[in-house]
Parts: structure tokens; C-alpha cells; sequence
């Protein structure tokens, strides 16, 4: 398992914006839309931090309920992403076009390569250290505490940086205390018997085997494998 990775900022985003969309509630295939179309939406913050807008933040249960077609908008990581209820499942939308699942996941392989599952694994368990209410509030801000470090200005913009998959996996054990994390936990990925990918939840010398079948996080975490620009 890698210590470090090289890469920049756009999908480490993406991955953590999607691993939080399903710790939320949302399906793997709808969050990887999520977090893929999030990270192309930080221009955006500015206009929010300027008051010119202030979208409707949109709940799991409602969002589903929106007819098909119907554009709203997602919270997530503080940041609002237009989506629609597509047949398939809620699909985050960029301008006319809609993000696909498959784009997502292609895009995390190929920035990420060997290491995807490493890094999701890493960020499921930072992700289930904290309430869905907690994290939803912390999201960007857990982001900005292990986000690849890059150089300022123009000069960082795609620039590569290392993430620290060791910073991610601490930060349960002393991030913003007041807000009472869990005890830390270790999501480990592995292929099963069926092809599909399990994993084992391991906090507290206790660990136990999560499958699609399982309810709560098991449901959560078996539905699939695994800023700057792209």
C-alpha cells in the first residue's frame, strides 16, 4: 500500500466529493457523478462567497423524489451541483451534459492508476470517522487539511502535489476534536467469490465483512469498486 501518491488536486477532489456523496446516502454511481462534476465547479465559490447566490440545498430523499429531466441542486462539500433524475439514478449535470458514472470512474483510474483503491480506502475511513451531518458541514475543510500542496497563483494551476495517504488516515484521531469523531476505523477493498468488491471494516480490534447484502454502511460501501485542473 502506496505511503504517498503524486498527483493533482482534481481528482483527489473528485474521489473525496464522491466518498462523501455516499457516505450521505447517494449510491456509488451517482456519487462518482457527484464528486466528478464538483470538481470541475470551484469557479463558482467565488460568486457564492460574494452572495449572488445561495441555491437550495438539496436532501437525498427529496432529490430522488424530483421528476426526471428536472434540474436542482446537491450540497455538496459545501458547494452546490446542479443534477438531474436520470433513469439510471440522480447524475450530476455540466452545462447541457450529463455526468456519467463511467466518465467518473475512467477519469479516477487514470489519474490515480494502482492507487485508487488505496486513496478511496483511505478517505472511506476518514469519511466514516464523522455523523453524515458533521461531514457534510467538514467536507472542504477535511479536504483542505490533505489536499496535495501546490505552489500559489498561476504556477499551481494542474500543477502535481503529493497526497499523504498516512495525513488522511490521522486525521480522525485529532481533527477538530469538538466535533467527536468516531474511533478510527480502516476500510480495506477486496475482490469477492461473486466479482464484486468487499470490504472489511476493521475500528477497535473488532472488524467485520461488508457486502452488498449488509445493511447501513455495508449497503454503502459495497455498491462499488475501489482543484487545479484534470
Amino acid at each position: 500500500m502506496p505511503a504517498t501518491i503524486s498527483i493533482n488536486r482534481a481528482p483527489v477532489l473528485t474521489l473525496w466529493a464522491a466518498v462523501v456523496a455516499q457516505r450521505l446516502g447517494f449510491r456509488w454511481d451517482e456519487s462518482l457523478s457527484l464528486g466528478k462534476a464538483l470538481a470541475g465547479l470551484n469557479a463558482q465559490s467565488k460568486g457564492r462567497r460574494l452572495g449572488l447566490f445561495k441555491p437550495h440545498e438539496e436532501k437525498t430523499k427529496s432529490a430522488r423524489e424530483r421528476a426526471r429531466g428536472e434540474q436542482f441542486w446537491i450540497e455538496l462539500c459545501g458547494r452546490p451541483v446542479p443534477a438531474k433524475n436520470m433513469a439510471d439514478g440522480i447524475r450530476a449535470v455540466s452545462g447541457r451534459d450529463v455526468v456519467t458514472a463511467e466518465s467518473a470512474e475512467a477519469y479516477l483510474e487514470t489519474k490515480f492508476g494502482d492507487h485508487l483503491e488505496a486513496a478511496r480506502a483511505a478517505m472511506t475511513t476518514l469519511a466514516h470517522a464523522y455523523r453524515p451531518r458533521e461531514l457534510a458541514a467538514e467536507a472542504f475543510a477535511l479536504y483542505e487539511e490533505f489536499r496535495p500542496a501546490i505552489p500559489e497563483g498561476v504556477k499551481g494551476w494542474g500543477a502535481r502535489g503529493v497526497l499523504d495517504l498516512r495525513r488522511i488516515r490521522s486525521l480522525p484521531l485529532g481533527w477538530n476534536l469538538r466535533r467527536r469523531p468516531r474511533p478510527p476505523a480502516r476500510v480495506i477493498f477486496r475482490p469477492g467469490k461473486d466479482g464484486q468488491s468487499h470490504g472489511t471494516l476493521e475500528s477497535e480490534g473488532r472488524a467485520g465483512i461488508v457486502a452488498r447484502r449488509g445493511r447501513g454502511l455495508a449497503r454503502r460501501l459495497a455498491q462499488g469498486e475501489g482543484e487545479g485542473t484534470a
